[in-house]
């Protein structure tokens, strides 16, 4: 934890190349240097007043090895939650920052949004392994700055791809443990070539390939993960020229339906519901495939001492299905003939996207500046197919078809920020951004319209302009105390769900966020210390209300008035050379304010009540002001390191309080709080061989870091609320062990 206070992951990638090469590359060494303009327009500086932490090389390498998605890898840091679907961190993962969920984290690689365009989601499935290939991740919390693609409201994670190698080397790297869980993986390079006459060469090559498998704590929970990671580059004296590859396929059998209270009493905390054909009997391809593959191509100039210049473009497809059985499915549903069978479907989908970043930088004595611009377009296309029915007595063609929509989304933006000293010790800071969107959905959605008789209709064409400002102020007190302040405002559009899930004739409004920082950080000789106080205030905030739209889907609602306060403290203290002792810890309140949950009706025979319009009927309960969903009000870390001779050591406890799982704050639709305690430990023999192990859950919880609930009313006793929550098992106590070779 001590690196991730401070913003060392790049120095770190050049001292390493030049200490390799040696005194006589020296002009080598700085041409790889301007690698780092790349990202710099987005990154936060070490006098950037907001909340941020940085992990370098050394942190994620400790981790890479156990095969666990990068959400896992952020629980060393402060206000993150992570969480997965089979229980080991391998598979199907999310994460959340203060209780702001995946749709409102911004995740880029060199710049470049990962996030899809239309969920504002990253599946981090889709890039297994791919920290493996990274350099360093900085995680801002809040709105931070001016950054690429959706998703930036309420954190950010800016993620850079490892520098390319000086100087030729292999590695191979095993991994085996609990649950059949393993990772192979070889990384290369081929350092600086193409030099002549003794000159050191401008040219390199590199790349990792990966298989990473598990059979899942949950049962059938399997994940077969493919990646690679392939780069090339050209560095003259004043110009980098990048292309880099990266992509995967996964396999992962769904584990989507988590367990209410009474399945895990009754099958235990392993059992997994998807795919059930009959008691004990499960269909076996109900899975998820999933095909991406990134290209960047990432050029750098530096046009003077003062003065740089970065260029990307970039393109990503992505491709693939999943297939699900469904017993006694209405057969009009799937546009077929009336009558009722089970059948099993596979929805399909295939996407492009696309764009091209510029930026410009400027760095002097008291002054840094940078402008851009950036244009993206995603276009995609969603559609379901029936591949077998039960018993159907008419023609059908091989692969029904029967719903297709396809999506068009433009996203621009413009923008400048600017960091000024007047004054030594004094630093204030500004940033501004112009984003432009323009998304469009047509086509049949994949459920169906009761009311109509038929696939519900879309059809989305909206256009929306933000404007979003940030002004801060950084002060060094002395040498060892620092403050500072920041006052931004975000705008979010809508996802694809909050469009296709909305009322007939209801368009959901965008949402804005004025978020306010003010820090204090410490930095002694041994000791470092930071508090950060924030107040995120939500205008529009898109919650779900427990309400179901005109064909019985769940829907977001936007709520008026919304707001996350806390504050968030670190402490780490070198206590020897040798052992190190890290603490931090998240306290917040977060509040919707007069809410109002719609609680759909049943009659005394739990049959739906409907209106005379048709639309199933709801009751609205006016709650007051209750806790947002998924947002525990306190979230702490603590970590002892330890760091001798070839020998790492690391013992993690996180703790994660009380979360609601819907807006009604109803302690039955809760998840108790849980601590989770994982033990790390490496020996390096030498610069060839190194060996590792990973015991997770040390103290064998039993614990759910997520879950899902719901409400609902007998129309006849108003005054009886019946709910029903769901959770997602994690694992208990297990381990892995790995080993290393480097050439």
């Amino acid at each position: 934890m001590a690196a991730a206070l401070c913003a060392c992951g790049v120095a770190f990638a050049q001292e390493q190349g030049f200490e390799r090469v040696g005194a006589g590359r020296m002009d080598s060494m700085k041409t790889i240097q301007i690698e780092n303009v790349t990202i710099s327009a987005s990154r936060a500086g070490e006098k950037t007043p907001i909340a941020y932490t940085d992990l370098d090389r050394k942190q994620i390498e400790r981790v890479v090895g156990t095969g666990v998605d990068i959400p896992f890898m952020l629980t060393a840091t402060p206000s993150v939650v992570a969480t997965s679907d089979a229980g080991t961190g391998i598979g199907y993962t999310a994460l959340s920052i203060r209780g702001t969920d995946g749709t409102r984290i911004n995740v880029t690689a060199n710049g470049v949004p990962l996030n899809d365009g239309e969920s504002h989601r990253l599946f981090w499935v889709n890039i297994p392994d791919f920290a493996a290939s990274v350099r360093d991740i900085q995680i801002q919390r809040g709105v931070g700055t001016s950054t690429n693609g959706a998703g930036a409201f309420g954190a950010s994670v800016n993620m850079a791809t490892e520098p390319l190698s000086l100087r030729p080397f292999a590695e191979l790297s095993a991994t085996y443990g609990s649950f059949n869980t393993h990772r192979e993986s070889v990384r290369w390079g081929s350092g600086l070539i193409g030099g002549r006459d003794g000159e050191s060469g401008k040219w390199a090559i590199g790349g990792r390939l990966s298989n990473i498998g598990s059979d899942g704590y949950i049962d059938r929970a399997s994940a077969d993960l493919k990646s690679y990671f392939v780069q090339a580059g050209y560095f003259g004296s004043s110009t980098s020229v990048k292309l880099i590859s990266f992509g995967g396929h996964e396999a992962t059998y769904h584990a989507w339906n988590g367990l209410t209270a009474s399945q895990i009493e009754e099958f235990g905390r392993r059992h997994n519901t998807a795919g059930e054909i009959s008691p004990g009997v499960y269909y076996p391809d109900q899975k998820d495939f999933y095909t991406q593959y990134n290209f960047q191509l990432l050029i750098d100039q530096r046009l003077s001492d003062r003065w740089s210049l970065n260029i990307t473009g970039h393109y990503t497809r992505g491709d693939g299905y999943y297939e699900e059985f469904k017993d006694d499915r209405w057969l009009p549903e799937y546009g077929l003939k009336d009558g009722d069978s089970d059948l099993v479907r596979r929805k399909k989908m295939w996407n492009n996207f696309g764009g091209a970043i510029a930026s410009v930088s400027y760095s002097g004595e008291n002054l840094s500046a940078a402008m851009g611009a950036a244009w993206n377009q995603y276009a995609g296309d969603h559609f379901g197919q029936v591949s077998w029915i039960e018993n159907y007595a008419h023609p059908i063609d091989p692969l029904h078809e029967y719903y297709r929509n396809t999506t068009t989304k433009d996203d621009a933006n413009v923008f400048a920020k600017a960091s000024w000293s007047p004054v030594k010790g004094l630093s204030l800071w500004g940033d501004v951004q112009f984003r432009h969107i323009s998304h469009r959905i047509g086509g049949t959605n994949d459920v169906y319209d009761w009311i109509h008789e038929k696939m519900q209709e879309l059809d989305v064409d909206r256009n929306y302009n933000f404007l979003n400002p940030k002004v801060g102020v950084y002060y060094d007190i002395n040498a060892r105390n620092a403050v500072y302040a920041s006052f931004a405002v975000a705008h979010k559009e809508p996802t694809r769900d909050n469009y296709t899930e909305a009322k007939f004739g209801v368009t959901p409004r965008s949402e804005r966020l004025f978020d306010t920082e003010v820090g204090y950080k410490f930095t002694g000789e041994r000791v470092t210390a930071s508090a950060n106080f924030y107040y995120m205030n939500y205008r529009d905030q898109l919650v779900p209300t427990g309400e179901l739209n005109d064909i019985g889907e769940a829907l977001a609602a936007n709520v008026p008035k919304s707001f996350r306060a806390g504050v968030e403290l670190t402490v780490g203290v070198e206590i020897t050379k040798w052992f190190r002792w890290d603490i931090f810890g998240t306290f917040s309140r977060n509040r919707i304010k007069d809410y109002i949950e719609y609680l759909p009706d049943y009659d005394a025979n739990w049959d739906y009540m409907y209106t005379p319009e048709g639309i199933q009927s709801h009751t609205a309960n006016k709650l007051g002001d209750t806790n947002i969903a998924f947002s525990p009000e306190i979230i702490a870390g603590n970590i002892f390191s330890f760091n001798t001779g070839g020998f790492y050591g690391a013992l993690q406890t996180n703790y994660v309080s009380k979360q609601y799982l819907t807006n009604s704050q109803r302690d039955e639709l809760s998840l108790p709080a849980y601590w989770v305690t994982n033990l790390r430990a490496s020996y390096r023999f030498n610069e060839h061989l190194e060996l590792g192990v990973a015991v997770n859950n040390l103290l064998n919880a039993k614990y759910s870091s997520s879950g899902f609930g719901y409400s609902s009313m007998v129309h006849d006793d108003p005054a009886y609320i019946a709910s029903e929550a769901g959770y997602f098992p994690q694992a208990t106590i297990n381990a892995l062990g790995t080993i290393t070779l480097r050439f």
